[in-house]
């Protein structure tokens, strides 16, 4: 018998709790090199020459920098997420005039999932902004955009967006966020049920007992389908949250014209190896935590 609908949604938040933890502890160092490779794609000549030059200016802890927002975000995001994941499968269900009980085909839940993404973009895109402004720091001070020596804690820039734009400011980036994750999580979730339902079919088995390593590869695939759909959006949206530390920032469109006229398009694309190598550890580790701590949970209540 399916859990209360109330106990259904702690479920799902609770995985998707597991699932964010497991993402960020996994692919952190790459995301550091992603924002900083967004931001100033003139600095760094590639991937590895990011990482190594992170290294010797402020050691390994630098890879690490906006973990802590990086985790608070990726707990919000992904706890909004699953739980609003579980209800939108029942929306389709129910537009559909399917039964509660019915599985949905791999579009189904892809549809549900570019909806739910609405939802955990109000989540996301505070904890967002700080964290890549946490990570591009150093850089910023570098070129000259800001004064050096500014401190650069979780505190210290929550406190310099209160101070600077309100309560508001967190949301520096948000339609750019929306932008990015209705078409991205279509092709996150559609691209992960996918590879699953293929895995499946393959091994003549359903899709809940194919194993760990199908399970983790059909998360990174699904995150290698959403980053190359999205990239250059969310390139854009960290120019916007990262530069809007030394003053307002034009809008999506503006500055996504600004990038081409000035720099062309290569720049939209900076960032993309660290990214594509992240998306399958971190991807899979946030799908195998998740599955696994909803199917426990599950268990105990159906009990």
């Amino acid at each position: 018998m399916a859990p209360h609908p109330v106990t259904q949604a702690i479920i799902d938040l609770s995985a998707g709790a597991c699932g964010g933890i497991a993402c960020v502890l996994s692919g952190q160092p790459f995301d550091t090199a992603k924002v900083k490779m967004q931001t100033f794609p003139g600095l760094y000549r590639g991937f590895v020459h990011c990482f190594v030059s992170i290294y010797k200016q402020v050691g390994l802890r630098g890879l690490y920098r906006g973990t802590t927002p990086a985790l608070i975000a990726n707990i919000a995001e992904n706890t909004v997420l699953f739980m609003s994941y579980g209800f939108c499968q029942n929306v389709v269900r129910f537009v559909s005039g399917l039964d509660k009980c019915t599985d949905l085909s791999d579009v189904q839940k892809a549809c549900s999932g570019s909806v739910a993404s609405v939802f955990s973009s109000l989540a996301s895109c505070p904890t967002e902004l700080v964290k890549c402004r946490l990570q591009a720091m150093h850089e910023m001070e570098a070129s000259g955009k800001i004064a050096s020596g500014q401190k650069s804690t979780v505190w210290s820039v929550v406190r310099n967006v209160l101070w600077t734009n309100g309560p508001l400011g967190f949301y520096q980036g948000l339609t750019t966020t929306i932008v990015r994750e209705i078409p991205g999580y279509f092709c996150f979730f559609g691209g992960y049920e996918l590879s699953r339902s293929m895995f499946a079919h393959q091994m003549s088995r359903d899709k809940e007992h194919i194993g760990v390593v199908p399970l983790m590869f059909s998360g990174g695939f699904g995150g290698a389908c959403l980053w190359l759909v999205v990239y250059p959006i969310d390139c854009v949206k960290s120019r916007i949250q990262v530069l809007s530390l030394s003053g307002k920032q034009e809008g999506f469109l503006k500055t996504l014209m600004e990038i081409l006229r000035n720099e062309g398009v290569a720049p939209l694309y900076s960032g993309l190896t660290p990214t594509m190598i992240r998306t399958f550890p971190a991807n899979g580790a946030l799908f195998l935590a998740y599955e696994v701590s909803r199917k426990i949970m599950m268990q105990q209540f159906e009990q």
